[in-house]
């Protein structure tokens, strides 16, 4: 009896190992690789775009869950990149070049290692008034009240550079708040500011709601004028474009504004075949994106290697280079 008792506690054990054994390597297989994507404010691009490369990459990636977080945007989005509190972010190409050099914002925290994953579409310079403050161009902002962006934004950065191209200190010579373009659109449309700065794409939806707002006419501004000021102190990260007429309500022309490259980024110490896979899903399921925002139009193989201010992730250059892209 004793034996057979033993015989059966023996065969008890080994079949509970089994078990365990069989239960951590079903684990190990369904284990879900977790990124989070830093995008920017809910009022501008970054967010609803961002949103759909998490859904892309949650859905064709295998194991992994990516998830959309609304932040300052491009400035703040470096340092967690560096922080290591996101795996991929959306940034502006002249904030980038800054991080990677450890130079404006990023003097503090020194170089930071960032790598580009793709270009997905170009940002304009959005210098926006309304009918009634006085402001027709770019020189009426002196005195003004002014919105240059969210602390941490790349639309501050490149704001107040536009803004001293037309010898406009941000500190002295306009009275200046620091709003989001969700709240920027909001505070005009209430009469607590003039004009507010806002870079992103085409359309913006607050933006795009200010112009539809009854009562309102929008003016924007040309911004273009001192590109050659730009690129002598910032390098070759700005180039002159147009915003159509068609794009807001109330336009009357096309506008001549600064434009800049948004990038995809990520940290130079992100997985290769990771990178290689979201490099992939990206530009092979564009059309999912453009069905979330009409700027993913904009992501194709022609352009996803061209513009770029930092170097390309390891695993985006292999598959640019297994698709023939030459990356610029």
């Amino acid at each position: 009896m004793a034996t057979k008792r033993g015989v059966f506690f023996s065969l008890f054990f080994i079949f509970t190992i089994f078990i365990v054994m069989d239960s951590g390597t079903a684990e190990a297989q369904t284990k879900v690789n977790r990124l989070s994507i830093a995008t920017g404010g809910t009022g501008g691009v970054y967010y609803p775009y961002g949103g759909g490369m998490a859904n892309v990459i949650s859905k064709y990636v295998p194991s992994t869950e990516a998830t959309a977080e609304v932040t300052s945007a491009s400035v703040d989005n470096c340092k967690l990149i560096q922080a290591g509190k996101v795996d991929l972010a959306l940034i502006m190409a002249d904030v980038g070049y800054d991080a990677l050099k450890g130079l404006g914002r990023f003097k503090a925290s020194g170089p930071i290692p960032v790598r580009t994953v793709v270009v997905p579409y170009t940002n304009l310079m959005h210098f926006i008034s309304t009918e009634g403050t006085g402001v027709k161009s770019m020189k009426d902002l002196k005195g003004k009240r002014v919105s240059t962006g969210s602390p941490g934004s790349g639309t501050e950065v490149k704001a107040v550079r536009v803004l001293e191209s037309y010898g406009i200190n941000p500190e002295k010579d306009i009275k200046r708040e620091r709003l989001g373009v969700a709240e920027s659109a909001g505070a005009i449309k209430d009469r607590k500011i003039d004009a507010f700065a806002w870079d992103g794409g085409l359309p913006t939806a607050a933006v795009l709601d200010l112009a539809a707002t009854p009562g309102v006419k929008i003016k924007v501004l040309s911004n273009a004028e001192h590109l050659d000021f730009l690129t002598q102190k910032y390098g070759p990260v700005y180039f002159k474009l147009f915003i159509p007429k068609a794009s807001y309500p109330g336009m009357e022309a096309d506008v001549e504004v600064v434009g800049v490259a948004n990038l995809l980024i990520c940290h130079e110490k992100m997985d290769i075949g990771l990178g290689y896979s979201i490099t992939k899903v990206l530009l092979e399921h564009q059309p999912e994106l453009v069905a979330v925002h009409k700027e993913a139009q904009h992501l194709t193989l022609a352009t996803a290697a061209v513009g770029s201010s930092l170097p390309f992730h390891s695993g985006a250059l292999k598959y640019f280079w297994e698709k023939g892209i030459q990356v610029k």
